[in-house]
């Protein structure tokens, strides 16, 4: 068995590929291991290990040294696998990648690899963290908790995990973060590339950035720093020069209201009970009124939301909601609205849906819809519309420009649209021969949605915060937390922590839903207050339709702040005394805001 000692400014990395091991070891002598075998997973079920290595080279490049290694002894003969390790010399960070070819399409489910870095800190010294939702971080020997390990859903918001044991950490980037999720083996993060289109179509890769004096921000900052030496971190101030109306987001509150729904029989939201709940409507009108009233009890700006302006309401008839509800007041009484929203200084922002395709919208042809890899579409019934399966990513821009065009026929102005999903779901694979779309293919299909509206200078927004698509948006519904379960009355999984905002702050607006009086909400643990997270890391809070001057007033106090950080970067996140209930946080202006969790007190002090 052969060893290999490479040596860097930055790390050492002892490497024996033939049983699977590899070793760091950095500057402060800490010391990070893999040690256990990748596997593949076969479209049958099967798990097997990797064979040895048929052959092991090593070569000294210009930046890098790399290890080589390929794998030939397959139940397919025609299949080969070559891993490759790179040893970067200039920045330290470890690079394992893998090519497979000459495997059957469905052959292979997934593979393991490389191997997990072994954690083992006992409890206090150290903690794992996984890009769930906002953020979450798990003490040593709290239990992990991952559903689905997807990247760019839920378990994985952004392609980046990361590990802390006695000040020394790594951050893991999934370089190639399209076809990948993770699973937890106790506490250990094993990476899991999965087939696309049904085969290993080009080389995956995961790059490790081992740091001493390592923390969570830290983790969080080697992804941002990675993120802009490659151009795709666009900030706040990059998407106001693209679009100018960005700018009137500046410190304000999100309303959320609607106007009409209707409940098919088909839905799993059908109230056979009370039949007469199944649908109800007001009038663009009396919204107008309301937001009026708003107005002079002394809220001086907003951002309005409205669902349901179509014509059978909310979650009906997508691609094609058209003509605005008739009862509701028609395309002349939502104009009106926007009219007003304009004529008040609000911004009128619109609810839309291009993903679930309803079997009966007038536009719906099964042809156009995602094709499963057994041939198969899937279908819902859970949402208002009832049936529905979902419309192929290639043909959503096309739709955007429809209808956005019919808008300004209707004589109706948008300034703002929220593309419901596009930025929390699984991104979907389509295997229409006709119109096959990757993973890959959805994102950027998804971001050309959004594109398309800032180049109309329409605000676009999104349900939540897939990190694929933030480039393209100014702002979610929501990014809340990790907990028991997706709903409202929970308790938090694991340690919140804001790892998306210490990525992301000064390029993407995330609100929070809540006043200082109300505890839990949507994925906010039953203990704690929006209002609060939303203080702590700079951004504004939505405001009640109807809410009274005491509401505005503590959702000016809010926004205000958000607004004189807007364009700050959240530079440092910490608890205070290492209580989780207190917190600070730092940003790049030097503002600092402590806030206890329990009592809901905070202390703003701008620079």
């Amino acid at each position: 068995m052969e060893k290999y000692t490479i040596k860097n400014d930055h790390i050492t990395l002892e490497a024996a590929p033939e049983i699977f091991s590899y070793a760091v070891t950095l500057a402060d002598g800490s010391r990070w291991e893999m040690k256990r075998k990748p596997y593949i997973k076969y479209g049958d079920g099967r798990i097997v290990s990797f064979p040895a290595p048929r052959e092991v080279s090593v070569k000294n490049a210009g930046t890098a040294d790399i290890i080589r290694a390929v794998f030939e002894d397959f139940e397919n003969p025609e299949m080969k696998i070559i891993t490759q390790v790179f040893a970067d010399r200039t920045t330290g960070d470890v690079i394992f990648k893998i090519f497979v070819s000459g495997d059957k399409k469905h052959e292979i489910d997934h593979i393991q690899y490389p191997g997990p870095v072994e954690f083992g800190a006992e409890p206090g010294h150290g903690y794992t963290v996984l890009s769930q939702m906002q953020g979450t971080m798990y003490p040593a020997g709290m239990q992990i908790v991952a559903e689905t390990g997807l990247v760019y859903e839920r378990d994985g918001y952004m392609p980046i995990y990361g590990q802390v044991r006695d000040g020394s950490g790594y951050a893991a980037i999934y370089e190639t973060p399209y076809d990948v999720r993770y699973r937890v083996d106790e506490d250990r993060i094993l990476p899991l590339w999965v087939n696309s289109l049904g085969a290993f179509r080009y080389m995956r890769s995961v790059r490790y950035c081992f740091r001493t004096d390592c923390d969570y921000n830290k983790i969080a900052k080697c992804y941002r720093s990675y993120l802009k030496e490659r151009g795709r971190l666009v900030t706040l101030k990059e998407k106001i020069l693209r679009n100018p109306n960005v700018e009137k987001m500046i410190g304000v509150p999100v309303i959320h209201a609607g106007i009409a729904s209707h409940t098919s029989p088909e839905s799993m939201f059908y109230d056979k009970e009370h039949p007469e709940r199944n649908d109800w409507y007001t009038t663009f009108d009396s919204q107008a009124k309301l937001l009026r009233e708003l107005k002079a009890k002394g809220l001086e700006h907003a951002y309005t939301h409205f669902d349901g302006w179509g014509k059978h309401g909310y979650d009906n008839l997508h691609p094609n909601p058209f003509p605005p509800h008739e009862k509701a007041g028609g395309a002349a009484g939502m104009a009106r609205l926007s009219d007003t929203c304009r004529e008040i200084g609000y911004i009128f922002g619109i609810h839309d849906q291009y993903r679930d395709y309803y079997f009966d919208s007038p536009d719906f042809c099964i042809d156009d819809a995602v094709l499963r890899a057994d041939g198969s579409h899937q279908v819902y019934k859970v949402w208002a519309g009832g049936a529905q399966t979902f419309l192929c990513s290639l043909f959503q821009p096309d739709y955007v420009r429809r209808n956005y065009e019919m808008f300004k026929k209707l004589g109706i102005n948008i300034d703002a649209a929220y593309l419901d999903v596009f930025s929390v779901v699984e991104l979907d694979e389509c295997y229409n021969p006709d119109h096959p779309a990757t993973r890959s293919d959805c994102a950027k299909n998804r971001r050309h949605c959004f594109d398309m509206l800032t180049d109309m200078g329409i605000i676009p927004s999104s349900e939540e915060a897939l990190d694929c698509i933030i480039p393209s948006l100014v702002l979610c519904h929501h990014a809340p937390f990790h907990t028991t379960k997706l709903d409202s009355d929970v308790d938090a999984v694991g340690v919140p922590i804001p790892l998306l905002n210490l990525v992301y702050h000064d390029c993407f607006i995330v609100p929070w839903i809540g006043l200082p009086e109300k505890r839990g909400g949507w994925c906010i643990p039953n203990s704690d207050s929006a209002y609060t997270y939303a203080i702590l890391y700079g951004q504004p809070v939505y405001c009640p339709i109807d809410a009274d001057e005491k509401d505005i007033k503590d959702v000016k106090v809010a926004c205000e702040s958000a607004g004189k950080l807007f364009h700050e970067e959240l530079v440092r996140h910490e608890f205070v005394d290492n209580n989780y209930r207190v917190q600070r946080t730092t940003f790049s202006d030097g503002t600092v805001i402590t806030a206890d969790l329990d009592s809901g007190r905070f202390e703003i002090a701008h620079k």
